[in-house]
């Protein structure tokens, strides 16, 4: 089966345990075959995808909230957890699904698309935050408007929005030549196709349209991934277009570190935008 984890395809005996209440619930009870470790006092579970790839991580909080929030992660597992923490002190499920080489690309998306269905049948809700740091971006912006409907908020920080700032650096930022040829193959692209494609920063509509809320965290001095051709832009398209944005500017902060610190009121925003 191309580009999946074998697991994602074999039957869960799900149905019946979304029929339990929440305090009940354990994710673990459907993730047979994953090894589990620690992180930072929780259960991690990690699951080895098949030859195409990447790995699956799952954090389960020690009481499960109502309803099953979960905040997805698309990049940078365990890097600045300070509001995946809370939200895991809260009950939230932390689900991380790897797709760092694929930028966002078809491919990323089909693996995002199998991985949503996996926890939704798991017992999840239907509707996670997601979460993408940096390069990450591609991917959470670009699933929320495919699918709008699946999801309940999107949090970017220094996010990625459009790959010809990074890793190209043809329009702002710093290249990244390794990353470059790697998304020209993820995309099937040639360089020229490249820098006149469609960003993920072109198709916000239809999450606009849906009003599902927006949380991005800017560095203004970030080099790498400039603001202003990408979060600050992806700001100022969304709030035009209707959708509700909230930005928390650092004024004196680079690309690194990422997070708001402390991340209470980014967590406060994310959880009531959830209905939590």
């Amino acid at each position: 089966m191309p580009t999946l984890l074998l697991l994602l395809a074999l039957p869960l005996s799900a149905a019946a345990e979304v029929a339990q209440n929440d305090e009940a619930f354990s994710i673990a009870k459907n993730l047979p075959q994953a090894k589990v470790s620690d992180f930072h006092g929780y259960s991690r579970y990690d699951l080895k995808l098949n030859e195409a790839g990447g790995d699956l991580k799952v954090v389960e909080p020690r009481s499960i909230g109502k309803g099953r929030p979960w905040i997805w992660r698309a990049r940078f597992f365990g890097h600045q957890p300070a509001l995946d923490l809370q939200l895991l002190e809260r009950g939230w499920h932390v689900v991380y699904c790897d797709v760092s080489n694929l930028y966002g690309s078809d491919e990323a998306m089909d693996r995002w698309d199998r991985c949503h269905a996996y926890f939704v049948e798991a017992g999840l809700s239907s509707k996670p935050v997601l979460e993408g740091m940096s390069r990450g971006g591609l991917s959470i912006f670009r699933w929320a408007s495919r699918n709008p409907d699946k999801v309940s908020a999107v949090y970017g920080d220094n996010p990625v929005c459009d790959f010809r700032t990074w890793p190209a650096g043809i329009m702002a930022g710093k290249r990244s030549e390794a990353d470059w040829k790697k998304l020209l193959k993820a995309w099937s692209l040639t360089d020229d196709q490249a820098r006149k494609h469609a960003q993920v920063i072109d198709g916000l509509e239809p999450l606009a349209k849906a009003k599902v809320p927006v949380a991005l965290v800017l560095g203004l001095k970030d080099d790498v991934v400039p603001p202003a051709q990408n979060g600050l832009l992806l700001a100022e398209r969304y709030r035009k277009l209707g959708g509700p944005v909230k930005v928390w500017e650092k004024p004196e902060a680079g690309h690194h570190p990422h997070g708001l610190n402390p991340p209470d009121e980014l967590r406060q925003f994310l959880m009531k935008a959830a209905g939590f």
